[in-house]
């Protein structure tokens, strides 16, 4: 089997079983938006990692950024000060216009494109840096995904990712209230193993996040978020409550981010 195969096989493992889903009293696919607004933000303010620098050094001079699963622009704003100009593409509209309104306040040009990469490749067009934080564990045809940021990209593209595949925090709970094993992959090295399948050689850093000791407001938040992503009915919130608590949760740190250890994959087109 080849990298990019063991990648979809690896992703397809993730779905939740019918019947689960069935049960389900809301739906499982939380995106918190205040955890991308909230990141967004901080990471405005302070830039912290590896992907920072790989980027802000490609712009050198200043140019054009594509950002690629941009949310409120926690990749991209951050170097708001060396860009000309920032797209920013991704399928949830609400989230698009947050970052169009920090974007403006930075007072940086900016365009914003609702829809899935890479089927709106076209429509975004060429950059001089290409950055892509957090997305490609949801990309099933990641061979496509990852050649469509190279061909968008000029100067430089960075793909920042947990080192495990973010729902994994969540294995335990699954067993725990469902008695469901869930997977492990893919992880950081299964994407080096594709691009490189892609005759790709990416630099790749590994670091500790500092910034995520409370993407939620508070506990009862966290409760909700969990207890959704798990498919349970909203009267066994107390029971998530009580699991959260004998996990150690702080009461903010989500649940569906896989931990603070990160990789940073630079490559050049």
């Amino acid at each position: 089997m080849s990298a990019t195969e063991r990648w979809r096989a690896d992703l397809e493992a993730w779905r939740i079983p019918e019947q689960v889903l069935a049960s389900a009293e809301d739906s499982p696919w939380v995106l918190p938006r205040h955890v991308f607004t909230r990141r967004a933000d901080v990471l405005t303010a302070e830039p912290e990692g590896a992907s920072f620098p790989a980027a802000w050094e490609a712009l050198d001079p200043p140019g054009t950024v594509l950002d690629v699963g941009a949310a409120a622009g926690a990749a991209s704003l951050p170097l708001a000060a060396r860009s000309t100009s920032i797209t920013a593409v991704d399928t949830d509209s609400g989230l698009l216009g947050e970052f169009e309104r920090r974007a403006t306040a930075l007072g940086v040009p900016a365009r914003a494109i609702e829809g899935r990469w890479p089927d709106v490749a076209d429509r975004a067009g060429v950059a001089d840096v290409v950055v892509c934080h957090h997305v490609i564990y949801n990309a099933a045809d990641i061979a496509p995904f990852l050649r469509a940021l190279t061909e968008s990209a000029r100067r430089l593209v960075v793909v920042e990712t947990t080192r495990r595949h973010p729902l994994t925090s969540l294995n335990d709970l699954w067993l725990r209230f469902h008695g469901i094993v869930r997977p492990q992959g893919p992880t950081a090295e299964d994407a080096v193993a594709v691009l490189r399948e892609l005759g790709i050689e990416p630099k790749v850093a590994a670091w500790r996040r500092q910034h995520s000791a409370s993407e939620h407001p508070d506990f009862d938040t966290l409760v909700d978020v969990t207890r959704r992503r798990l498919c349970l009915p909203r009267e066994r919130a107390p029971e998530v409550a009580k699991a959260l608590r004998d996990g150690g949760a702080d009461g903010t740190r989500d649940l569906g981010s896989s931990g603070d250890e990160i990789v940073t994959l630079v490559w050049r087109p």
